[in-house]
């Protein structure tokens, strides 16, 4: 009888006072049979009262599939998980924070950044059943242009984006302006043809979809037009870096919990310029389509930058090193396999051994690591070392242990930087030829051994006294030929 009432009476009882007499009554009127667990109606109610309370839902339905229950009309057994706290603790604990399984200030602060619209997995992650493309050569188009930059700065970030991962893999892409692509970029706001619709300015970047031949949508990569897209700017997210991560998925890659991965949920802006693809990214793209099939030869190279490092010379290529020492023959070695924070195709190297430090320079910043590991608070500018903003890149580096001295070369320049009082020596710049007479052309990378400083400049190697600066000897370039 009671619960009949109640039934035809819901919508017009408090419902405080309906949960009072459910609880009052429940044994009574709704008996359990034999081995059925016993009905926790409060916590149920209060499971749908976070839900509502919760700033942000929507979060953890879209990236960590929340069973919504908010509209739920049934009740749960007690001993089964609160579906709210799990999957927040499923969150924490991929961007590694506490796992608390509450709504704490911290795990709010990540879910207002700015981030990729495809879930969450774990690193380094596939798509589930691994797809990846059946061919190594892809087409892309660009449907559209963000009025938020030019054409070219568009197709260049573009391009350049799609690079970051044939640099590392067999995989080739060519542009085509008209018919269907492999993958097809576009610039649209909210609803926009796909089932996941953006979410205006500051939420949701861009998403894109894993490869699958029978959808007509797979490969292709969507950004939210709601964005201020910027070719380098902090002000905006980045175009190169967002479009990078989403061909990440085009290729089949979901999301890495790795910080500082590229395929990282969240946008964090880095400076184009210094960008370099991480280990576990490689890892991950290399799992589906191999190692690329052009690594360098190392007997027909420019050298990026040579140097020193704890008894063994380092000569530096593109995103491989070789290792020479007197005792060990030269082996090849990704730089990021050595050093995991350090960036690709470097300018510059030295060593300072009083530091115990290794400097590698690219574009206008400086990177220091103490053995293998990143020292706090870099990479730097390369003002830190005093030199003006004219100075967009060091090209090469060489330090003299005897003087305390570190030359850092600059188009036909060079200046002195003295280690121990850190700044520019007095009268610097100077002229290449006036500090190395006999010297002709720019130096592309540069080392001391036997107290005698190596100037490599192209095909050619110009051997120097370190103390009088007098030309010794001009040798070829593959003199110290590493393997």
């Amino acid at each position: 009888m009671l619960y009949c009432f109640l039934i035809i009476t819901f919508k017009n009882i408090n419902k405080s006072l309906l949960l009072f007499v459910l609880i009052k009554h429940a044994k009574k009127f709704l008996p359990l049979n034999k081995g059925m667990r016993k009905i926790n109606i409060i916590n149920t109610w209060a499971r749908r009262k976070r839900l509502r309370q919760a700033e942000n839902p929507d979060y953890l339905r879209k990236f960590y599939n929340l069973e919504d229950l908010m509209g739920t009309s049934h009740f749960r057994p007690e001993e089964e998980i609160d579906p709210l706290s799990d999957k927040l603790k499923e969150m924490q604990k991929f961007f590694k924070l506490k796992v608390t399984g509450t709504l704490n200030k911290e795990t709010l602060e990540v879910m207002k950044k700015p981030r990729c619209g495809v879930p969450d997995v774990a690193a380094y992650s596939t798509f589930e059943g691994k797809p990846k493309w059946q061919k190594n050569k892809l087409t892309y188009r660009i449907v559209n242009y963000t009025p938020d930059m030019s054409i070219p700065e568009v197709d260049e970030s573009i391009k350049k984006a799609l690079q970051v991962w044939a640099n590392v893999t067999p995989l080739r892409f060519t542009r085509i302006n008209k018919g269907i692509a492999d993958i097809m970029i576009s610039f649209a706001t909210r609803v926009h043809g796909d089932a996941q619709p953006f979410d205006g300015p500051q939420g949701t970047l861009a998403h894109a979809f894993a490869p699958s031949p029978s959808s007509g949508i797979g490969g292709d990569a969507h950004f939210d037009d709601d964005e201020l897209f910027t070719l380098g700017s902090s002000k905006g997210p980045v175009l190169f870096l967002v479009a990078a991560h989403e061909f990440g998925h085009s290729l089949g890659l979901s999301h890495s919990d790795v910080r500082g991965a590229l395929m990282f949920p969240t946008y964090s802006f880095t400076d184009p310029d210094s960008f370099s693809l991480s280990s576990d990214d490689i890892r991950g793209i290399q799992s589906l389509y191999g190692l690329t099939d052009s690594e360098p030869d190392c007997r027909n190279l420019v050298w990026d930058a040579v140097t020193t490092f704890k008894g063994e010379t380092m000569f530096f290529k593109d995103r491989f090193f070789w290792r020479r020492s007197p005792s060990t023959s030269a082996a090849q070695v990704l730089i990021k396999s050595f050093w995991p924070s350090a960036p690709d195709n470097i300018d510059a190297a030295y060593e300072d051994p009083v530091q115990d430090k290794l400097f590698l320079f690219k574009g206008k910043q400086v990177w220091a690591f103490k053995d293998k590991n990143l020292e706090p608070g870099y990479p730097k500018p390369l003002s830190s070392f005093g030199l003006p903003a004219s100075v967009t890149k060091v090209d090469a580096a060489v330090h003299n242990k005897n003087s305390g001295k570190t030359l850092l070369f600059f188009d036909i320049y060079y200046y002195s930087y003295d280690e121990k009082e850190k700044k520019i020596d007095k009268g610097n710049p100077k002229r290449l030829e006036n500090g190395f007479p006999g010297l002709t052309g720019e130096v592309t990378a540069a080392h001391m051994s036997n107290s005698n400083i190596y100037l490599f400049s192209g095909a050619n190697l110009f051997e120097f006294s370190s103390s009088n600066r007098n030309l010794l000897r001009l040798l070829k370039s593959d003199h110290f030929l590493p393997c």
